[in-house]
């Protein structure tokens, strides 16, 4: 069973790679979701984001599950996820947030960590992946690297594909796209707590 090899990996390695998390058709149904409307990504968090087309360039729309059944339905095999990993490990994951993320010809995002300056309460991330038929010459590949900066994994962005890891232990890239490439990044985060006041993101 997937679920426990990736508990496994996590253990193990800190980061796992599902090849058939969801099949061709769930993933044509969730395409059938992806929004009209896109906004530039940014750098940070809160009332310290800013836009740097520099470091990224990518477009993004806050996922909500009234965006159909399709996106109900991968909310929902998170929640599977979240619940599996604070049985396993006590992690104490409070909630999901994502979105979808389109990489249209030339995007790209720099390396960084998924953990923010400020705040640690994003603990695991997950990257789904939406594109049929990609092939090597279209770029988009996730490269994956451990703190000593070495690389450790390169992950090409095909359909289905879920990609899990812990969010402050592996820094990580999304090379240039030469083809519209489309994604679903996902945390789950932990309470936390600034300045006497509960940290919950809405």
């Amino acid at each position: 069973m997937s679920l426990d090899k990736l508990m496994a990996s996590i253990e193990k390695q800190g980061w796992f790679v599902w090849d058939d998390f969801l099949s061709a058709e769930q993933v044509t149904a969730l395409r059938q979701c992806l929004p009209s409307e896109w906004k530039q990504a940014k750098i940070g968090r809160r009332d310290d984001t800013h836009q740097d087309v520099r470091r990224r360039t990518d477009k993004i729309h806050w996922m909500h599950p009234n965006m159909g059944s399709p996106v109900q339905d991968y909310l929902e095999r998170m929640k599977a996820i979240q619940n599996m990993m604070n049985q396993r490990f006590f992690m104490g994951l409070f909630e999901y947030e994502s979105h979808f993320a389109k990489y249209e010809n030339g995007d790209f995002y720099e390396k960084h960590y998924d953990s923010f300056k400020g705040s640690s309460n994003r603990r695991l991330t997950t990257v789904f992946y939406l594109n049929e038929e990609w092939q090597p010459s279209h770029g988009g590949v996730l490269n994956l690297y451990n703190q000593e900066e070495q690389q450790i994994s390169q992950v090409e962005p095909h359909a289905g594909r879920l990609v899990v890891f812990l969010s402050e232990e592996f820094p990580h890239e999304v090379c240039v796209s030469h083809q519209l490439r489309y994604s679903i990044a996902g945390w789950f985060r932990i309470n936390g707590v600034k300045d006497g006041v509960v940290d919950i993101a809405h």
